[in-house]
């Protein structure tokens, strides 16, 4: 995904998020963003050591890993980068962004996808005015949470930079899915096929 100085300017969807396991949801948002943003292409970040979330990611690294390439590699304008799993320390978006931007070249647009959910704290992230000059943030909606009621507890200067998009409401989680699975339940059409297949071989989440 290097381009030179000659190519054109990129438009790249950043994904991330630990993928314990990745499901369909995420995948139709990357969808939908793709086309409605007119994306280059969606990069999928599994996270290494989310500050959110220490102590409660279940899978390791490289099955979060494998789970993502599994899910992305019939789709032509999806793609998955390692950048967080291969850095040392916690994993800060912020960082991901910017290491990303020198990689592909300053004049780069990003566009983060996160969750009306995720919206909600963003103030608790780390440097996220510096996430917002870096990139476009685009929030997506979610179940439970309306983009009115996620940017509301946000600065009016920040909240009014966020973009809204719209997608079907699937109300899948993955701790739904790591639920269902310890209860022996089923969860095709919650995950790819072939992420389904991987967490019952290798046993993950108690399978």
């Amino acid at each position: 995904m290097a381009r030179s100085d000659n190519s054109p300017t990129l438009r790249i969807g950043i994904m991330g998020g630990t993928f314990d396991p990745i499901h369909i949801g995420h995948l139709i948002v990357a969808e939908e963003a793709w086309q409605q943003f007119g994306l280059d292409v969606v990069l999928f970040v599994p996270a290494g050591d989310p500050p959110h979330k220490s102590g409660r990611v279940v899978a390791r690294g490289e099955d979060r890993l494998e789970m993502v390439k599994l899910a992305v590699n019939d789709n032509e304008h999806f793609e998955y980068s390692t950048v967080e799993l291969d850095r040392v320390g916690p994993s800060y978006t912020v960082d991901t962004i910017r290491e990303l931007r020198e990689l592909l070249g300053e004049s780069t647009q990003i566009y983060l996808l996160i969750g009306t959910d995720e919206a909600r704290d963003l103030m608790t992230w780390h440097e996220p005015r510096g996430i917002l000059e870096l990139a476009t943030i685009v929030v997506a909606d979610r179940p439970n949470y309306t983009f009115e009621s996620a940017v509301r507890r946000l600065p009016e200067d920040f909240a009014s930079a966020l973009v809204r998009l719209r997608v079907p409401r699937v109300d899948i989680s993955s701790t739904d899915i790591r639920r269902r699975v310890r209860a022996n339940l089923s969860i095709r059409y919650l995950v790819p096929r072939d992420v389904e297949n991987y967490i019952l071989d290798k046993g993950l989440y108690g399978s």
